[in-house]
């Protein structure tokens, strides 16, 4: 595979601007000495590129540029259209976003735009052009970075509920259902009399309408065609900055980034506009290890499988939590390369240097407000960057191959999480994750794929899991069937097939159109309190917990592999099924399964299937990439505090010793010199 960059990127966000100009030769030595070798600039630009409508101003960005180019590195460009200039706000306030309650934004904070608004779309677009017009020809400029984190307007949606949003609502619907009798029949509206007669009685999910909350809605249909609209709004915005830069310069990659699980947009859409894609990387004190290898994982399968870009982490403290944990010694290098082991090919920091004021200044940096390089967290990015600098770049442009792959659907998110019962308990991305963390234990190489995956795609793998997939849209059901019968292994469970492509209940029983290809018919979901669970035991004696809901099953020629213990009234019928379907077979598991229990689902179907599981200990994660000419590198990382000594991964001999956060990285079983 062809490398995206011409070296290993090792830098980050650069906000010189809110310096003194004479302080910037001493960041840019203090940086240099960390082996920083790259910098995303104009992220935030905006107001300083345009201080009014007629007036471009790209003095500071010159000098950013002039003084970032003359140490030899690279550049990311944004765009700058992240945060509008109060100018904007002010001259055109139909710019501005209405909240679900129905406020407009006034000037302030970021992502506070519409993106319906011709004005915002015709003066982002100007930028980006401007932008681009005078840069593309600077050789530094390796990636250019629209925008940022869109979505992300400091833990709010950034969905926009104004006029202009729903009048442009209305002809997106009247596009896809064509006759208003279609969208009466998609959205179940003889519901509390709901049906609709005109067009323009089409009302956007606000609270003073038919919202419940941010995620629920009286009309499930019209809350998931909102989300599809928005995520198309926002998506288009992108394009046309995107295509503002092509004007200039044809060839240089061009990105946004992303931001994992993020719930308001389907990333998948995203990443099939995307040359590269890049996300940001911010694990929670509590995030399990497993969660992160997930994100990566997910990122990497939005871009098609390509190596993607880590471009935001932070290499000390996250400034947005309520208690603001410091990162230990040794971890920012271990969240570093198990990006990279997952398929990074940079590592960058959010930031490269902590601002003075405004609400990140407590966000970490590399270089602090101690301005040196005396600190831990400045010692630490320098190793790094040696360590990278000396390993790194042999990986660039590998992959990693699966042969298991695993579901993620934003429309399930939005209609599991939307739905009101039969539990409130069940988040999406733990779900998935729960499946997940079980194949992770075991070293298993995971693609993150779409749920309207092609079937010549879907025979590339020798198991296919679809956690929580609530919604299968049409033609799903029929591609899995066919997968299935000429051989492979799928695995799913409750609240699966329930809801069609409308987010309508699919008659006849649960779990819908995969009923027969699972052999099971779910009778009734139980819903359990928090902190309830209930016992399941294994037909090869092992046993776990079940939680959040219990599908009372009803087997249709599956076997059961599990069964309900304790005393309610379900107890002794299956838990967890298996179903042969033509000379393939269908698992179902029927309750969220605590670790142990997920462990004796998956790890019996890749002995089945001959998937290699290694016997890895706690806080041990192995994983592979391989290049073109066949070279496999293995990466051995202790993603946790405790040392780990004798650890045995296949391909590499002997006992590794494994200290706190300890990275161990491999060429066919030759360890790669620092």
């Amino acid at each position: 595979m062809t490398r995206t960059f011409p070296r290993f990127l090792f830098g980050g966000d650069y906000n010189p601007e809110q310096w003194p100009r004479d302080t910037w030769e001493h960041d840019l030595d203090l940086l240099d000495a960390a082996h920083v070798n790259e910098a995303t600039v104009n992220v935030f630009g905006w107001s300083l590129l345009q201080p009014d409508e007629a007036t471009y101003d790209f003095t500071t960005l010159d000098a950013i540029m002039d003084s970032v180019a003359d140490r030899g590195w690279s550049v990311t460009l944004a765009t700058g259209t992240a945060a509008v200039p109060a100018w904007l706000a002010t001259a055109y306030p139909q710019a501005m976003r209405v909240d679900i309650d129905g406020r407009r934004q006034l000037f302030g904070g970021r992502h506070d735009f519409c993106p319906s608004s011709p004005d915002y779309r015709r003066l982002a677009q100007a930028l980006a052009s401007r932008v681009a017009e005078r840069y593309a020809h600077r050789p530094e400029v390796v990636c250019w970075h629209v925008n940022n984190e869109y979505g992300n307007a400091g833990g709010w949606s950034s969905y926009c509920f104004c006029d202009e949003c729903a009048r442009q609502f209305r002809t997106w619907l009247e596009r896809k259902y064509g006759m208003l009798e279609a969208l009466n029949e998609a959205w179940c509206t003889n519901f509390w009399s709901h049906t609709i007669t005109a067009w323009s009685q089409i009302i956007p999910p606000v609270l003073a309408g038919d919202a419940i909350s941010a995620d629920k809605c009286v009309i499930s249909g019209l809350q998931m065609d909102y989300r599809q609209f928005q995520n198309e709004q926002f998506l288009d915005c992108y394009r046309i900055e995107r295509d503002a830069i092509r004007e200039h310069d044809a060839t240089t990659p061009i990105t946004t980034n992303l931001m994992g699980t993020y719930k308001d947009f389907d990333y998948f859409a995203w990443g099939r506009e995307m040359d590269v894609v890049s996300w940001d990387n911010y694990p929670g004190m509590d995030t399990q290890p497993s969660f992160t290898a997930m994100c990566h994982d997910l990122m990497r399968g939005v871009g098609s499988g390509k190596p993607f870009m880590l471009m935001e982490q932070t290499p000390n403290q996250q400034n947005w939590f309520p208690y603001c944990k410091a990162k230990r010694p040794g971890e920012v290098g271990k969240l570093s390369w198990q990006a990279v082991a997952h398929g990074a090919d940079t590592v960058q920091f959010f930031q490269l240097k902590q601002s003075r004021g405004g609400c990140e200044r407590f966000h970490g940096a590399v270089i602090g407000h101690d301005d040196s390089d005396r600190s831990r967290t400045w010692r630490e990015v320098q190793a790094l960057g040696a360590d990278l600098e000396s390993r790194a770049a042999a990986i660039m442009g590998s992959t990693v191959p699966a042969k298991v792959a695993v579901i993620f659907d934003w429309s399930s998110f939005w209609s599991l999480e939307g739905c009101v019962g039969p539990t409130q308990g069940l988040r999406y991305p733990d779900e998935v994750h729960r499946f997940y963390r079980a194949l992770w234990r075991r070293g298993v190489a995971v693609d993150m794929i779409e749920s309207t995956t092609p079937l010549e795609r879907l025979r590339g793998y020798d198991l296919v899991v679809a956690p929580a997939l609530i919604m299968v849209k049409p033609g799903v059901a029929d591609t899995l069937e066919r997968y299935v019968r000429g051989g492979g292994r799928f695995v799913t469970g409750y609240m699966a097939g329930i809801h069609d492509g409308h987010d309508l209940v699919v008659e006849g029983g649960y779990p819908g159109e995969l009923r027969a290809l699972t052999g099971v018919w779910v009778e009734e979901i139980d819903a359990l309190a928090p902190g309830d669970g209930i016992d399941v035991r294994f037909a090869d004696g092992h046993a776990a917990q079940g939680g959040i809901v219990a599908s009372v099953i009803e087997p249709e020629g599956a076997q059961a592999v599990a069964s309900y213990g304790g005393s309610d009234f379900y107890v002794g019928t299956p838990a967890v099924t298996v179903n042969d379907f033509g000379q393939g077979r269908a698992w179902f598991v029927g309750t969220a399964l605590d670790e142990a229990g997920m462990q004796a689902v998956i790890d019996p179907i890749l002995a089945e299937a001959g998937i290699e599981a290694l016997d890895l200990p706690d806080g041990i994660e192995a994983s592979r990439r391989v290049a073109d000419d066949g070279t496999v590198f293995t990466f051995v990382i202790n993603v946790g505090e405790t040392p780990v000594d004798g650890v045995r991964v296949p391909g590499v001999d002997g006992a590794l010793d494994m200290g706190a956060f300890a990275v161990r990285v491999f060429a066919d079983g030759e360890e790669l010199a620092r």
